[in-house]
Formats: C-alpha cells, sequence, structure tokens
C-alpha cells in the first residue's frame, strides 16, 4: 500500500474556529482527512508501546500559526511519517496503527455504525449479501462471506477480497486488495459509483495449493466459477481443441477435471492488469502486464508497432519500488498543482538481474502499480514459506488467529449454488494472456545466448536474495 499526504484543506472547526486538515492517501484515493493533533496522539500511543528507538521523527509542535510555507513543510514531513510507520513490519502491522486508520476513514465519510447488507461479488457474476456493521474492518467481511457460503474455517485464508471497477465492455480492473486497516462498505460507499464491486477470489499464487480447496465441496465451486471466468475473459488461453476439451467436462459436470485441465493451460491463476506503459525494451512502449506462477509476463507493442513477450520470474528481482508524483491534468499549466487541476501519477520500479553480473532497473507507469506491488510480495512471501519448509496453511491462516466468533444467527445460512456452466451470452473478450502487472521486468533472451533479448521475445529466470532458481 503506497500512503501519501498530496494535499491539505482548510476546515472549520465545531466552535467557529479553523484547522489545517491533512489527507491521507491510499494508492492514489483519499482515505481520511486528519488533523495534527491526532496524528501526534497516534505517535504518543506508538512511542508508549513500542519505545522511542522504533517510532519515526514527528513534526515537532508549533507554538505560533504556521505560515502556508510551514504547512507544505509539516505536510511532507507528515507523510514521511506515515509511510514510515506502514513500511515498518512492526507498526505497519499493529493493530494500534490499523484501527486508527479506520476510525479515522469512518470519521471522514460521516458513515455512523449500524447494520447494513453488503454485496459481495463472485466470479460468475453472482453476488453474496451479507449482513455486517459498517464499522466491520476486512477480516470480519470476509469471515461474514465464509460464513455465508459454509466455507470451512481453515479455507478462509485461500481467499480474499478484492476492489475492482468492472467497465462498459465487461472488462475487469483489479484496484486493490482490500486490507486490514480499511472498512469494506466504507470503502465501497465513499467511491459513489456503481461500476465498483468488492469481489471473492483466491488469494495465493502456487496452483499446487488448489487441491485444498478442491477438496472442500465451496472451495471446489469457488475455483471452478473463478477458472471458467478467467477463460471467458481470455485471461486464460485456450485452443479450439482445449475448447472442445473443457466444454465436454462441463457438460458432465466434471468440475475437478475441468479445474485439472484448466491448470495446465498458458496464464492460469494470472491476474491481468489494464494497458500501461513500460521503458522496457524502450522508452514509451505500450504494455500489458500479467503476474501468476511466481512471474510476470509482458505483452509489448514497440513503437514500430512490433510486438513482443516476454516472462520474468520474481526470483531475478532484486528490489522493487512503488512512487506518485502530482502531475498537470491538461492545458499544460505550470501551476502548483492543486486537487482538481492534478491526478496522482504511480510508477513501478524494480532492479532485474539480466544476466549473471547484471542488473537493470525497469520502471511501469500504471495506476495499478501498487496492485503490482502487492502482487509481486505475496508471491515472495509464498516463495519464503516454502523454502523454508513452512506451512502456506499456517501463512494464509496467521491473521485468523484470534478471530472474532461468527454469530450463531449466521451459522446456518448454507451455500448457493454456483456457476455450472459458462453463459452463454457473455460477450467474449478478446484473448489476451496477461494479467498481475505487478513490478520487475527486464528479461534475458530466450535463446541460447543469455546476454542478448531476441528480436521477438525476452525472458528471465530469477534470484530474490537467497533464493535461487535451484531451490523452487
Amino acid at each position: 500500500m503506497h500512503f501519501s499526504i498530496p494535499e491539505t484543506e482548510v476546515r472549520s472547526g465545531e466552535n467557529g474556529s479553523t484547522y489545517v486538515a491533512y489527507n491521507i492517501h491510499v494508492n492514489g484515493v483519499l482515505h481520511c482527512r486528519v488533523r495534527y493533533s491526532q496524528l501526534l496522539g497516534l505517535h504518543e500511543q506508538i512511542k508508549k508501546e513500542y519505545g522511542s528507538n522504533v517510532v519515526p521523527a514527528f513534526p515537532p509542535k508549533k507554538i505560533f500559526t504556521l505560515t502556508p510555507a510551514e504547512v507544505e513543510q509539516r505536510r511532507e514531513q507528515l507523510e514521511k511519517y506515515m509511510q514510515a510507520v506502514r513500511q515498518d513490519p512492526l507498526l505497519g502491522a499493529s493493530e494500534m496503527f490499523n484501527s486508527f486508520l479506520r476510525k479515522a476513514q469512518q470519521e471522514t465519510q460521516q458513515i455512523p455504525t449500524e447494520e447494513v447488507a453488503l454485496d459481495i461479488c463472485l466470479s460468475n457474476g453472482q453476488k453474496v449479501t451479507v449482513n455486517i456493521l459498517t464499522s466491520d474492518q476486512t477480516e470480519d467481511v470476509l469471515d461474514a462471506v465464509a460464513t455465508k457460503l459454509d466455507l470451512p474455517d481453515d479455507l478462509v485464508g485461500y481467499f480474499s477480497l478484492f476492489l475492482v471497477r468492472e467497465g462498459v465492455d465487461g472488462g475487469l480492473t483489479f484496484v486493490r486488495k482490500l486490507q486490514e486497516f480499511e472498512l469494506p462498505y466504507v470503502s465501497i460507499t465513499s467511491l459513489r459509483s456503481s461500476e465498483f464491486h468488492i469481489i471473492l477470489r483466491k488469494s495465493y499464487w502456487d496452483m499446487a495449493y488448489d487441491s485444498d480447496a478442491m477438496d472442500n465441496r465451496v472451495g471446489l465451486n469457488l475455483l471452478y466459477a473463478q477458472t471458467v471466468s478467467d477463460i471467458e475473459r481470455g485471461w486464460i488461453l485456450v485452443n479450439k481443441d482445449q475448447h472442445r476439451q473443457l466444454k465436454s467436462l462441463q457438460e458432465k459436470g466434471s468440475k475437478k477435471e475441468f479445474i485439472h485441465l484448466g491448470q495446465t493451460l498458458k496464464y492460469y491463476g494470472y491476474i491481468k492488469f489494464d494497458p500501461c506503459i513500460t521503458d522496457f525494451p524502450e522508452k514509451g512502449c505500450q504494455v500489458i502486464v500479467s503476474a501468476g506462477n511466481n512471474e510476470l509476463n509482458f505483452h509489448v507493442k514497440l513503437p514500430n508497432e512490433q510486438m513482443k513477450e516476454g516472462s520474468f520470474k520474481v526470483t531475478r528481482m532484486r528490489c522493487w519500488r512503488v512512487t506518485s508524483s502530482q502531475v498537470p491534468i491538461a492545458n499544460g499549466t505550470t501551476n502548483p498543482c492543486s486537487s482538481s487541476k492534478c491526478e496522482v501519477k504511480l510508477e513501478l520500479a524494480f532492479e532485474y538481474l539480466m544476466s549473471k553480473d547484471r542488473l537493470q532497473w525497469v520502471t511501469i507507469t500504471s495506476q495499478q502499480a501498487i496492485m503490482m506491488s502487492i502482487c509481486l510480495q505475496s508471491m515472495v512471501d509464498e516463495l519464503m514459506v516454502k523454502k523454508s519448509g513452512g506451512s502456506i496453511k499456517k501463512m494464509l491462516r496467521k491473521r485468523h488467529n484470534g478471530s472474532i466468533h461468527r454469530p450463531d444467527s449466521q451459522q446456518a445460512v448454507k451455500s448457493p449454488p454456483l456457476l455450472e456452466s459458462p453463459d452463454q451470452n457473455r460477450e467474449q473478450i478478446v484473448k489476451l494472456s496477461t494479467k498481475l502487472s505487478s513490478v520487475s521486468l527486464r528479461g534475458i533472451s530466450a535463446s541460447n545466448s543469455n546476454n542478448d533479448i531476441s528480436d521477438n521475445d525476452f525472458h528471465g529466470n530469477y534470484a530474490f536474495e537467497g533464493i535461487g532458481d535451484d531451490d523452487l
């Protein structure tokens, strides 16, 4: 998640006085407005709980009213502070920090705590309605969905809630994975657009874990629905012969066999990102990025209209970073950005091992840069758990330790029927195999030479610190 404070606002207090509000954005979207005193209170709590030596520097109090220049300086300092706290493994994951952000989000959107119905979409377009509180966090909502579907506790961590935007053409844009510091109902309501939905989708990458989910009826149905949907959207590539086999399995109701065949197809389990811009292999190239199977895949359109495709193993990515900047929307104005005249530009840059002794940076300019980064991190997490001999189940269920007890009133609600066959009336999406636009990219040749980029494609293997190809 990328935290920023791109602007401030002068707002009126209850007694008629004014104060400066600092607008905290997450992934370029307003999450909450807070006062300096609120952030100072959070800082003091964190310092008391974790010690002064752990907490990053906080901008000092001022005796007199701040000048515009001092407000700007404080904005920059608070932004760096929020980023430092979030990036710290201990502080960023603390309930103290997350609860502060949830409360601030609810107060900013002025949504009172009350019981509401929230629709969660499945991959087949079906909706599951759960009764929750507006103040319920992401984990609570996911638990409620699992209860409604009758998904066993030990499989809940295999799935996550994602905020998506559905286009008029049926295209699906992954905005972000809902986080522990936000309230799903508030997040979706504050967008005030019917284009946005919350969707349930598997949250792991290694298809070896599919077998765990498929041992359960509901888990099997969820994976089946996702596989059918990805094929329909063209996210998974299927030739005519494979299409006939899939159709036959579908008609027989052979869901496990359908998924097993799907696992052999190109881009199974990948997420596709919207078209964006990259500087590889040339600056300004249009690219469609996909992520899955511990790699990034690029479909690049060169300036001369030539198309190139390349895949790059996450194990060859040394590091990556996400940066944001404010750019004028139009008219080429050189005036300082305001919230109405500027937009946030997000970039994901990664350093890739091109050959044995050559590292190179690649940049992707995309509004989904944060989502790409999250995907990269989750791939690395899975690899590290696998390398250490740990249990993926423990990793996926870690956040559910000590989770809330599900109300008895919800226990009897069973799973609605999930998709049995594709909607024949649904318009077929162009089958451009790409998904998860994540992070790093640079390639070495798919030919015998490891130093040259081929004319038609590029390819990489990977070496993330401590994980080599031989370890996987």
